[in-house]
């Protein structure tokens, strides 16, 4: 009687440990359930023990081993003893070690039938364009390197994304839910995706639709620069002028030899204009072909120029040779 009093207690005492650990839930269950986490699936464990399923990510979750331990709801070894703000670092490795498993996991047969459950209770939210009429949404990460941005929901109907409503869902990493699966999951299950939306607003004023034209003011404002540009390259344009028109200010008389170095100066600064006619038409955008021309003329006339030239500074020579003029500038003063 003795031995069947003390099975009984042993049968008592399983049975209500069986009872205690089936009424907690497990940290999959927990995490998922917290506010916030409305779009994480539970990954089966089973999928989590493979080695095979993890592999790489032991080098991108710290505390890897008790991470991993922690999920699985393994029981810590007894002689390891953390303070608060370990364990706190434990539970952040904890969480990014499942959001990094459960992006594998999503794209998996298994994990892409949980999350159309999940679409077609609407759990991700619905589009809010008016436009979209409501439609259920898919979240997505604009990037598979966690730490670079955060989830938003795709649109199947009008193919944009857009923020989550919920700001607790906004601080989620998007790498945990990665840029492939709401389209792979619409291209598993083409039925479940709508048609895209051809329906664009159109802006009206008293019932009548904008013309294009209507914002010719904005689009005016925004090219002011370019005229502005053109106006301050002709004043350079015409300061360099100005500069060569007052390089033969000054007039020589009174000799041959004077004459001569004023047909000389003459005969330099037309080549000084000729140069600067071509660096401008280069500035302006003439082209080779322009510069070529101008080139052209300036050799088949150079030496005509120089002959009359000489011809106007001996005559000049003739005339001024008895007059005893001095040199005079265009301005007015006497040397």
């Amino acid at each position: 009687m003795d031995s069947v009093d003390v099975v009984s207690e042993s049968d008592t005492e399983d049975s209500e440990d069986m009872s205690g650990s089936e009424g907690e839930p497990s940290w999959i269950s927990w995490f998922c359930g917290l506010r916030g986490n409305e779009f994480f699936c539970e990954v089966d464990e089973d999928y989590i023990e493979d080695d095979f399923n993890l592999s790489g990510l032991a080098n991108q979750v710290p505390y890897y081993e008790y991470a991993l331990d922690m999920i699985l709801d393994n029981e810590p070894p007894a002689d390891v003893m953390l303070t608060d703000q370990q364990h706190e670092m434990l539970e952040n490795a904890a969480e990014m070690l499942y959001g990094l498993i459960h992006a594998r996991y999503v794209v998996t047969a298994r994990g892409l039938t949980a999350m159309l459950e999940k679409f077609k209770n609407c759990d991700f939210g619905r589009c809010p364009r008016v436009l979209c009429d409501g439609q259920p949404c898919l979240p997505v990460g604009t990037s598979d390197l966690p730490g670079t941005s955060t989830v938003k929901i795709f649109c199947p109907k009008c193919e944009d994304t857009y923020y989550p409503r919920i700001d607790y869902q906004c601080s989620i990493d998007g790498a945990y839910f990665g840029t492939t699966f709401p389209h792979l999951l619409l291209m598993t299950y083409p039925v479940h995706r709508p048609p895209k939306s051809t329906e664009k607003y159109v802006p009206r004023v008293f019932g009548f639709k904008l013309h294009p034209s209507a914002y010719h003011n904005r689009d005016q404002g925004q090219g002011r620069s370019l005229p502005a540009a053109g106006a301050q390259q002709q004043q350079q344009q015409q300061r360099g002028n100005g500069v060569v028109a007052n390089a033969t200010s000054v007039v020589l008389a009174g000799s041959p030899q004077a004459a001569m170095a004023a047909a000389a100066g003459n005969n330099s600064n037309a080549g000084n204009n000729r140069h600067q006619q071509r660096l401008v038409a280069a500035a302006g955008g003439a082209g080779g072909s322009q510069v070529q021309s101008m080139d052209q003329d300036e050799d088949s006339g150079q030496e005509e120029q120089q002959q009359q030239q000489r011809q106007k500074g001996v005559q000049q020579a003739r005339l001024n040779s008895g007059s005893g003029i001095r040199l005079v500038s265009r301005a007015g003063g006497s040397r």
